[in-house]
């Protein structure tokens, strides 16, 4: 199945750069919206159900549309697709700073999400393509760990932003300049030739199902949506739990532990995809750091303010190398390999975005109904439990000589 067109050491530099930091600008397009979240609702007159529709249907987006992005990828080419989805997010969220309801703004987040799913896997396909087996690990991760700049700059500058120049200026800034990043990208990123003549639905449905049959990328995405929720609720809960449990804390404790586990997650990445090259077995990598993470959000509810730094801090590293090796696995399984990975990829994200979502959603009702003790135990379990789903991946490893260091 593998398509790959790697690019000679001198040729990546450029292109690699600017899908990582469209990469940055996409995920400050997904935060910027709950950063200013306030400030929509006071003008637009928007109750809390209808904010969190607005929230919603951007995740709606984002999940329904991964897999049909995949296969898009199959037909025409990753680079193709993921400028498609650029400039689809790019209008979608200028369109969002024009919003005179939240109906239209709730519309504005789901056309904005269903670009940032057409630009993701492709992309992420893309960027693993210009770097041959053995080396691409690094460059995953860092792609990867861009999610982590840009969230932590949509909230920080979304918020201030906001609080400054009012709402629309924040939505609109983060689309004009995903705009720009978007001509820019097209102007630098190579054609892919080798995949440049349009395949018939037939070929596509062939390649695809291929993919959608694997057990491995069914393993993989199962496997880990107890670790996705657990990281999940973990960033987004967090704040409402100390306000309510541990109002000695202040709200602005909260919020920087939850910022910190966003920060950290950064460096982890390419170090995860550096390690997930040195000959190990990834399943084992990504289980055992999964099985981490569910043990320590296990202690998260009896750790004093001070053990809870440090744990923040491990948690957030662990979610950048796991999400970085999680995503390289595709790129060396056979059915998912090379034209493949986009949907590999896609797959795994559209089960764990709309599976975990609802299961952090459920954390709440847990939460309301029998206290946040059990909430936060059960989160950890259910990460721990779905681990053992990794055992049927196929076994996924590196060559032991697989040392070379990437080329710029």
């Amino acid at each position: 199945m593998s398509r790959e067109v790697v690019l000679p050491p001198g040729q990546r530099t450029r292109p690699a750069a600017a899908l990582f930091v469209a990469r940055v600008v996409y995920a400050f397009n997904w935060y910027n919206v709950g950063a200013v979240l306030p400030l929509i609702g006071a003008g637009l007159g928007a109750s809390t159900a209808e904010l969190g529709l607005v929230l919603g249907l951007f995740l709606l987006g984002v999940g329904l549309f991964q897999v049909p992005a995949g296969l898009a990828s199959i037909r025409w080419d990753a680079r193709r697709v993921s400028l498609a989805g650029l400039a689809a997010m790019s209008v979608c969220c200028a369109l969002s700073a024009l919003a005179p309801t939240w109906t239209w703004l709730a519309l504005a987040r789901f056309g904005a999400g269903v670009g940032a799913a057409f630009f993701f896997s492709p992309a992420l396909s893309l960027i693993a393509s210009y770097y041959p087996p053995g080396v691409r690990g690094p460059i995953v991760g860092l792609y990867n760990g861009g999610f982590s700049v840009g969230g932590a700059i949509g909230l920080f500058a979304g918020a201030a932003a906001g609080t400054a120049f009012g709402w629309p200026v924040t939505l609109g800034v983060g689309g004009l300049v995903l705009g720009l990043l978007t001509a820019i990208a097209a102007w630098v990123l190579p054609p892919v030739v080798a995949t440049s003549v349009r395949r018939s639905v037939s070929a596509v449905l062939a390649t695809g199902r291929v993919v959608l049959r694997s057990r491995s990328i069914w393993a993989l995405s199962v496997g880990l949506t107890g670790f996705w929720t657990a990281i999940y609720v973990v960033a987004q809960y967090f704040v409402q739990y100390a306000h309510d449990v541990h109002p000695e804390w202040g709200i602005g404790t909260a919020a920087a532990l939850s910022a910190l586990t966003v920060v950290i997650s950064f460096p982890g990445g390419p170090v995860g995809g550096w390690l997930a090259e040195r000959g190990w077995d990834r399943r084992w990598m990504i289980g055992i750091l999964g099985a981490a993470t569910g043990i320590l959000v296990l202690g998260l509810p009896f750790a004093p303010l001070w053990v809870l730094w440090p744990l923040f801090a491990v948690l957030g590293f662990v979610d950048g190398m796991v999400f970085a090796v999680l995503y390289l696995i595709p790129a060396y399984l056979p059915e998912s390999e090379g034209e493949g990975l986009a949907l590999g990829v896609a797959v795994i994200n559209s089960i764990q975005v709309m599976v975990g979502g609802g299961l952090a959603i459920g954390f709440g009702f847990v939460a309301a109904l029998h206290g946040y003790l059990i909430a936060w135990l059960l989160t950890g379990l259910l990460c721990l439990a779905l681990l053992p789903l990794l055992v049927l991946v196929r076994p996924n490893r590196a060559p032991a000589k697989a040392s070379a260091t990437p080329a710029a």
